[in-house]
């Protein structure tokens, strides 16, 4: 199933640099040399040149970097071990070829020996108020970053995020790196493909009350950490016909009580498969829990599995919107 997921992924990507051996555009490294201003975050960025020597943090946004073709641009990146199987997606090449340079959370030391020029993260993507590696901090060490936009913080709460509909964030940051590497063409053309297969799955979702209501499930059994109205999930679920019980939460990944489930009955829970505890575990904890058990997914026993790097902001959400809207269509009959 996973080479079938690779090679319908190398399809999308072939008009672009990932790694699938297609003819990609020729290296950026002398596309432009004047300054661009970026719009990241609701603020104006000016970037001085094309940055040799990037460093990433987490599966979906070293991956943006990959999908763009734009290895040769990066110094590595850091990223747990707990994001699933890698050796089978479309951009095995950037993995095969950029250094893996932590296993945990970014830090000054590691981006410094890196030599970094530019750092991608994102607020709880890498970037924290409470280890004081922030964008501030990065700035008076001379090195700029980039926000990922989807955990931009919106200002409705201390530490809120979100300020576009998820998959917007998602064509807003390959626009915005097009831009500042002078891959623009190539980023234009992924964007399109991927709106052409989303498109395609909305075409067949399932309508009006025949939509599944669904709760995606990532982690928590005294609560459960879930997605609201601006992390990835709350679109893939939407764009594959299906509509997240917690789109009211104005927030992107966020914890909930599970009174909320319950009362909301959701006809469909999405797993969000990473870290020490497995899906089967998760699984095994959302069918015996006791408040649960009137819950429809719950008694039916509707529950499917999607990769973390399917439901953060990354090249992957496309996919995973299709195979999720396949699963939803065979729900709704």
């Amino acid at each position: 199933m996973r080479k079938l997921l690779a090679a319908a992924l190398c399809l999308v990507a072939t008009v672009t640099a990932s790694g699938c051996g297609a003819e990609v555009e020729p290296s950026s490294k002398d596309a432009r040399s004047a300054a661009v201003t970026l719009t990241n975050c609701g603020r104006k960025v000016t970037y001085d040149k094309v940055p040799e020597r990037v460093v990433t943090n987490d599966v979906g946004i070293t991956e943006l970097m990959f999908a763009l073709g734009l290895e040769d641009r990066m110094a590595g990146f850091a990223m747990p071990d707990d994001k699933g199987d890698l050796s089978e997606v479309p951009w095995q090449d950037g993995y095969d070829t950029v250094p893996w340079l932590s296993k945990d959370q970014l830090t000054k030391e590691v981006v410094l020996d890196a030599r970094a020029d530019l750092v991608f993260a994102g607020w709880n993507y890498g970037f924290r108020d409470d280890s004081g590696f922030t964008p501030d901090a990065l700035e008076k060490l001379g090195i700029p970053s980039y926000v990922l936009t989807e955990s931009c913080r919106n200002g409705r709460t201390e530490s809120s995020r979100g300020v576009m509909p998820p998959l917007q964030a998602l064509y807003a940051d390959l626009t915005n790196l097009g831009k500042l590497f002078g891959v623009e063409e190539r980023a234009a053309a992924l964007v399109a493909g991927f709106e052409q297969r989303i498109a395609d799955v909305r075409a067949k979702a399932p309508r009006g009350a025949a939509r599944p209501k669904v709760f995606l499930y990532d982690s928590g059994q005294d609560q459960p950490f879930t997605s609201g109205r601006y992390a990835a999930p709350e679109q893939i679920i939407s764009e594959a016909g299906g509509t997240n019980v917690m789109h009211d939460v104005e927030d992107s990944w966020t914890t909930v009580g599970w009174e909320s489930v319950v009362r909301r009955d959701p006809d469909v829970i999405v797993i969000c498969d990473y870290g020490d505890v497995s899906a089967e575990q998760k699984r095994e904890f959302l069918l015996s829990y006791a408040p649960l058990r009137g819950v429809s997914a719950v008694r039916h026993r509707r529950i499917v599995v999607l990769d973390y790097a399917d439901l953060v902001e990354s090249p992957r959400n496309p996919s995973a919107v299709a195979r999720l809207g396949a699963y939803l269509r065979s729900v709704a009959g």
